[in-house]
């Protein structure tokens, strides 16, 4: 896999995958350091983003739904709903290149619409719109594909909700999953040899099949995490879904077409931080699917606090995945179905 790795990764993926919590540590820092104009505590926040940029949004929604005092509402779509508009609705538009159409659209809808606005990007158009209308814009370097840059769509989020005082102390959660995924860094790393890889023996185990990955509460964006990577590294198909919805349609369709169930493979993403009843729910599911014939594992989350659970899941996630392009022979980084779509769009 070594040689593989060398021929097949040109443009470094594992490198970014590697910096994760360095990224992260980063990320946090910065959001600290970036210029914001004095504003009241929003009534809403919809953060506007689509592939790599959008799941920040995702996840800051998810880690904090349980602590901030507002909705948080993750946007991967043009415009803006109908309710959205006047100051009290703060409206973040993260786009890594600052030239995403959608992104785009949705900014100009929130300046006509009097929102609070934060652009997040590395330049572009969004870069250009933000200076010319005077708006905040927070600008990070990265050279890599966007959906390399989560520490930075996440952790400049977290910060902005720190700088708000919207959230609670959270220097020592950050502090636990950096710690975490780089202690993990050595266990699921490329120096890591298959016979104790756990990331490396999974890879092996999806091969020439369908994957579906499910996870609950929380955890569920992460799920949504794990099918994209699998989708852009590995150029392969993979689902998601989420407990318990999952438990109210999902488990009824266990019957055909059988042929397909030995090709499929179920991965269930497991924490003790679970709320017990779907921690019920999780090992039932996993019962129900090895009944039907599904290749089915759990992969448990590492790290005492929430954050590093979610991030250390993720990290394994984004290592599976690139394992997996590997044991496919294709370049984990280049993206050419997407280019080209966006090459006919630009032309219509």
């Amino acid at each position: 896999m070594t040689e593989a790795y060398q021929t097949l990764d040109p443009e470094n993926m594992l490198g970014y995958i590697d910096a994760l919590p360095d990224d992260l540590e980063k990320a946090w820092w910065l959001g600290h350091q970036l210029p914001l104009k004095a504003m009241a505590q929003p009534g809403a926040i919809i953060i506007c983003g689509m592939g790599g940029s959008a799941i920040g949004g995702d996840l800051l929604a998810s880690y904090v739904a349980d602590r901030c005092p507002v909705p948080i509402i993750a946007r991967r779509d043009y415009g803006l709903p109908a309710w959205a508009e006047g100051e009290q609705v703060l409206v973040v538009c993260s786009s890594h290149s600052g030239n995403t159409e959608e992104t785009l659209e949705a900014f100009r809808a929130a300046l006509e619409r009097g929102c609070s606005l934060l652009a997040l990007t590395t330049g572009g158009k969004l870069r250009d719109l933000a200076v010319e209308h005077g708006t905040d814009c927070w600008i990070f370097e990265h050279e890599g594909q966007p959906r390399t840059a989560i520490p930075y769509s996440f952790g400049l989020l977290l910060a902005l909700l720190d700088r708000l005082s919207m959230v609670g102390l959270l220097d020592e959660d950050i502090a636990d999953a950096v710690s975490v995924m780089r202690e993990r860094r050595d266990a699921v790393g490329m120096e890591s040899g298959p016979a104790t890889n756990p990331a490396k023996r999974l890879a092996g185990q999806l091969m020439d099949r369908n994957i579906a990955v499910f996870a609950a509460g929380e955890l569920e964006v992460i799920a949504r995490r794990w099918k994209t990577q699998i989708n852009e590294l590995a150029k392969a198909w993979a689902c998601f879904e989420g407990l318990p919805e999952m438990n109210h349609n999902t488990l009824a369709g266990l019957v055909f077409p059988e042929s397909l169930f030995e090709r499929t493979s179920a991965i269930f993403l497991r924490s003790k931080l679970d709320h017990p009843r779907n921690a019920l729910r999780l090992q039932a599911s996993m019962e129900y699917f090895l009944q039907a014939g599904i290749g089915t594992d759990a992969v448990w989350a590492s790290g005492m606090s929430r954050l590093a659970q979610m991030w250390s899941l993720l990290q394994m996630g984004d290592y599976v995945s690139y394992y997996l392009a590997l044991n496919y022979g294709v370049d984990p980084t280049p993206v050419d179905a997407l280019s080209a779509l966006k090459q006919r769009l630009a032309h219509s």
